[in-house]
């Protein structure tokens, strides 16, 4: 590229199948566009058209958790400069109307306007690879609860001598007991296919309940290999670490501060003072599968921690409410995982890919 090459801002409309991609200059001015096939080659196109309209400031790329993922990825690696762009406001799409074209142009002058600001995630490494893992954890669990619910539903409308030799036997044993069962290859009564559904449900529930036995040891071995640190907190473990790598995410930039983790994972305080009273309350916003991580971690510590059990006993006399304490340890918690958890992120950028 020639270096009197004009300064441009580039943004970029994704979708599952093509890319809309369109150029401003310096002031806004629209120069041209294009769409391209979301495909190895449309990217090594898009590449191209880019340089070839300018030298390019910031690009900003919508979706670049989804559908921009892979161009992400092939602009960084390619050196430009990428900004994450949210989609247009309703009320902006009101005004303008909504084209592929125009989405283009709306994530160009977000960028050149400074209204886009965020790295995007780079969704690869230890990161990403935590969560494919998780996402098939979270619904193998998910389905394997729906699953045993199954099972009791139906044992307790089964005829008496179907359920009277599995009463009061635990989960485990139950299921072992209805998998271990040899019920007609061909039901036709409405018992036989009762005791051939329960059979089924069983082996479905064994085979999801290995599912999530094998994804958790390999998340295991994952942190414990990537994340030491982050394993050796108190309470922390395979689920509350990997929840909270992901909640970080894989681009350490844009984890900028500690208060702002805290706010990212719904732990900083929020003012309830009114009149003579004054308190905090509880976060509800931020990222609630981390805020849920870090009320696991204190669930821990509040019953194997002495530290945390002498803190607890020490509010609590101050005359602080259990949530009040939660919330207070929650924070420091918070405090604590944020320099491990930028440590690590730091150490695997470039170990993973």
């Amino acid at each position: 590229m020639q270096r009197n090459s004009p300064n441009v801002y580039v943004g970029i409309d994704t979708h599952a199948e093509t890319h809309f991609v369109a150029v401003i200059d310096e002031h806004g001015r629209r120069l041209t566009d294009q769409e391209f096939p979301a495909t190895a080659g449309g990217y090594r196109k898009i590449i191209e058209f880019i340089r070839a309209n300018g030298n390019a400031l910031s690009i900003g790329v919508e979706c670049t958790g989804s559908y921009g993922a892979e161009i992400t990825r092939q602009l960084v690696g390619a050196k430009f400069e990428v900004i994450e762009v949210n989609q247009p406001s309703r009320d902006q799409r009101r005004r303008r109307g909504k084209t592929d074209q125009l989405d283009a142009y709306s994530a160009a002058e977000a960028v050149m306007s400074g209204r886009a600001s965020s790295a995007p995630k780079g969704r690869n490494g230890l990161v990403e690879a935590l969560r494919s893992l998780r996402t098939v954890r979270e619904s193998a669990l998910r389905d394997r609860t729906a699953t045993i619910n199954q099972i009791k539903a139906m044992l307790i409308s089964s005829p008496e001598n179907v359920r009277s030799p599995y009463r009061s036997l635990t989960t485990p044993r139950l299921v072992a007991a209805l998998a271990a069962t040899r019920p007609q290859r061909q039901p036709v009564t409405s018992e036989e296919c009762t005791r051939y559904a329960l059979r089924l449900l069983a082996k479905r529930y064994q085979e999801l309940d290995e599912q999530v036995r094998d994804l958790t040891a390999q998340i295991d071995r994952l942190l414990k290999a990537h994340a030491p640190g982050l394993m050796n907190v108190f309470g922390s473990g395979p689920d509350t670490g990997s929840q909270l790598l992901i909640t970080a995410g894989d681009n350490t930039a844009r984890l900028r501060s500690e208060k702002q983790f805290a706010a990212l994972t719904g732990s900083c305080p929020r003012p309830a003072s009114s009149g003579k009273t004054e308190r905090n309350r509880l976060n509800r916003g931020g990222d609630r599968k981390a805020n849920s991580a870090l009320h696991h971690i204190v669930l821990v510590r509040m019953r194997y921690d002495q530290r945390t059990k002498d803190y607890v006993a020490r509010r609590t006399a101050e005359g602080l409410g259990k949530k009040e304490i939660m919330r207070c340890l929650k924070r420091y918690i918070a405090r604590q995982v944020f320099p491990v958890l930028v440590q690590t992120l730091r150490l695997n950028e470039q170990g993973m890919t």
